[in-house]
């Protein structure tokens, strides 16, 4: 499997040029680097103009791995080959590297680009991003590939520290500014009085010399002509320009440390990865990084895993409309009497606190009179408040705090908590919560456990988590009073006065919910299933051959019908048709051509088989073919009154072009049914054209935004968005 690596931007608050000045003082050896031997320039050349500086070094490693791997390998050294191009009128360095040993056996390639800060020309960045490709070595592939990522991790860390080293040295020399390129033919010969004609010879060589007085204006000018182009878009051609990017697009290593806390450099490059990911596939509309970090954390930063348990969860919030529930959700009176939880200040870490009277909480009188769902919303507003919590206490603190503390008082607990009922109503919380907030609980404080909690524990515990599960502190009778208690954990001041301290906690006392409040099963059931089905969105399957259709009347010519539909499985081809014949009654494929059967699937088709493409219906727009995970917003502007038909199609694989046969993928993939299923899951509106402002991601009508988890910097104009118009 390939390893791969990104950087954040790394970001030095000094000119270009005189970043460059230092890096140049890491050659031809660098005893910061004590793997790093030596380097010998093996091609070296320079523009006509002197603006570009090619030079090629060979470098020598002494990779710290075990000496037997070293004798099998038969080397002592690993050599590496680097190629510079220095581009001093755009300010960027491009650096490109690629092993020469074992190159065969082991492949690993890397990038790194300096370029001028795109909000700042007296700043540098700083991006890299590498490959590393073991494809034998000795049945040792997985040892050398942990070496191989704990050497680069390693040198990582030291980057950024090098080149501040060497700028301080600079510094302490009295160079604390290097000119910039002049675009004028410049003669050595006729320096300023503040040239650096007394540098070091590695600094001489970085640089140019410096212009005369007289041809200041013309440098001056040349450099805002410059800066005005470093400025401009990016061109293609340029791999510098396109690693510079976009400010919005990428992620700066200070802000990480400021905003999500330490991480090493490969968590980094899983948090930039995925995030890139989401940005191709969910444009728009991602969340923010703090979210999209907790579910790393909760699958070991494995960012296949991670990508799988994010996308069901950004699609259970979506299809639930999680994101305004803060916003939506009123408790019912019963809960606000006696449901005994609710947030009390923060803990000597600065995360916000939970408190829940477990014990004196009537469970079976809650589920009685408000059902599994009402509940299980309560605590999912709970949890979201909890997520705007941590980001107010990032602030205030001045730290990352990405999680809250809960402490739970179990005084009170009796055979009544253990009714079976609501322990299903408390393992089904669980596992929603566990699916769609990993790693937002820091610390989890159990006081006053009786001696009935290892019953409740035994049934409850393999649900939770094993990382979760870390995190609980247990502590029976009084002994959370003593050294190692809660006062380890919570300042004194705000312990509650239920637990022993001075602050009065406006927590309710709970107590037995009165049985008039009780509602009849038929009830229960009815709101819950008014609870859950309250999306805009539907859900629908595509299968080889059964495609999913939705038709829509227009009846006023100058209407929009816009659309917002995700890829949860398969790849999928989306069309849109019009016919002035109104389509037959939806007929419901059971696809018993497939010889399987799919009670409950949505699939409903409308184009009759009958009707010829270009006289009974028409495509009035390309076909769009659209990738699993990927989320698409669109509107089409009618031109003709009559019936549109939106097509969502199984999208089949084009064979391979060198050859007739077909692909073993293929082969595969016929003899599996379920290969042959899709899913999308979809809303779409109509508007007339007065009301129409630009694509679905800009209506106000859109309910497509992640409200809540998306970032502040997210613009439409990032939205994967097609607009269709009749022809």
């Amino acid at each position: 499997m390939v390893q791969k690596y990104q950087s954040p931007v790394r970001v030095y608050k000094h000119p270009f040029e005189l970043v460059m000045a230092a890096y140049e003082r890491r050659f031809p050896t660098c005893h910061l680097i004590p793997m790093f031997v030596n380097s010998d320039v093996v091609n070296e050349e320079t523009s006509e103009d002197g603006s570009i500086h090619r030079i090629e070094r060979r470098c020598a490693l002494d990779v710290d791995a075990p000496r037997l791997l070293k004798r099998i390998a038969g080397v002592d050294y690993v050599y590496f080959t680097q190629k510079n191009t220095l581009n001093k009128k755009e300010r960027t360095l491009h650096i490109e590297s690629h092993n020469e040993t074992f190159s065969n056996r082991v492949v690993v390639h890397e990038t790194c680009c300096y370029s001028v800060h795109p909000e700042n020309e007296e700043w540098t960045c700083f991006e890299q991003t590498a490959s590393l490709d073991i494809k034998s070595f000795f049945g040792f592939e997985s040892t050398v590939e942990k070496i191989a990522m704990k050497q680069y991790a390693s040198s990582i860390n030291k980057g950024k520290e090098i080149i501040e080293f060497y700028l301080k040295e600079l510094e302490n020399e009295g160079v604390t500014h290097v000119p910039r390129w002049s675009c004028s033919t410049i003669s050595p010969a006729l320096p300023e009085p503040n040239s650096l004609s007394t540098s070091p010879p590695e600094i001489q060589h970085a640089i140019t010399p410096t212009v005369s007085a007289s041809q200041a204006a013309e440098t001056k000018d040349c450099a805002a002509q410059d800066a005005k182009q470093d400025n401009g878009a990016p061109q293609a051609d340029s791999l510098a320009e396109i690693l510079a990017g976009t400010p919005e697009d990428k992620l700066d290593a200070d802000y990480i440390k400021r905003y999500l806390g330490d991480l090493t450099p490969l968590q980094e490059s899983c948090l930039i990865r995925l995030r890139k990911w989401l940005q191709e596939t969910h444009k728009g509309k991602i969340p923010k990084d703090e979210h999209i970090l907790r579910f790393l954390r909760a699958r070991d930063f494995n960012m296949d895993k991670a990508r799988e348990i994010l996308c069901q969860s950004l699609t259970w919030r979506k299809q639930h409309q999680v994101d305004y529930l803060l916003e939506t959700w009123n408790p019912p009176q019963v809960l606000q009497d006696y449901y005994t939880g609710g947030w009390h200040h923060h803990d000597r870490d600065g995360r916000p606190l939970y408190i829940l009277r477990l014990g004196h909480m009537d469970t079976k009188g809650l589920v009685r009179a408000l059902g599994e769902e009402s509940l299980l919303r309560h605590v999912l507003s709970i949890n979201e408040e909890g997520l705007r919590r941590c980001e107010e206490n990032t602030k205030v603190f001045g730290r990352p705090i990405s999680c809250w503390t809960c402490l739970v008082d179990l005084e009170g607990l009796n055979m009544r908590h253990l009714w079976r009922p609501g322990v299903k109503a408390l393992l089904r919380i669980i596992e929603v919560v566990e699916a769609n907030y990993p790693e937002t609980l820091g610390r989890l404080l159990i006081l006053r456990a009786p001696r009935v909690f290892p019953v409740l524990w035994t049934l409850v515990s393999p649900f939770i988590d094993e990382n979760t599960r870390k995190k609980f502190l247990i502590y029976a009778g009084n002994d959370y009073q003593g050294p190692g208690g809660l006062v380890d954990y919570i300042d004194k001041e705000i312990i509650p006065d239920f637990l022993g301290g001075e602050c009065m906690c406006e927590v309710p006392e709970g107590g037995l919910v009165p049985k008039s409040m009780y509602r009849t099963a038929e009830e229960l059931e009815n709101e819950d299933v008014r609870l859950w089905t309250e999306t805009i969105y539907q859900s629908a399957s595509i299968f080889k051959g059964a495609p999913h259709e939705l038709v829509i009347e227009i009846i006023d010519a100058a209407s929009v019908i816009t659309w917002d539909f995700d890829v949860c499985k398969g790849d999928i081809v989306f069309n849109i048709y019009h016919s002035k014949r109104a389509p037959q009654a939806p007929r419901k494929d059971p696809l018993g051509t497939h010889g399987i059967t799919s009670p409950g699937v949505n699939n409903v088709q409308l184009i009759d088989k009958s009707w010829t493409l270009g006289q009974d219906y028409s495509m009035v727009a390309s076909p769009l073919t659209c990738k699993e995970g990927e989320s698409v917003q669109g509107s089409h502007i009618t031109r003709w009154p009559g019936f549109y038909i939106l097509q969502w199609k199984f999208h089949n694989m084009p064979a391979c072009s060198a050859t007739n046969l077909p692909r073993v993928d293929d082969v595969l993939a016929t003899l599996q049914v379920s290969s042959h299923k899709c899913k999308v899951m979809y809303y779409t509106e109509v508007l007339g054209s007065e009301d129409f402002r630009g694509s679905m991601t800009s209506l106000e009508s859109s309910h497509s935004g992640f409200s809540q988890l998306s970032a502040a910097t997210t613009s439409s104009n990032h939205s994967q968005s097609s607009s269709m118009i009749s022809r």
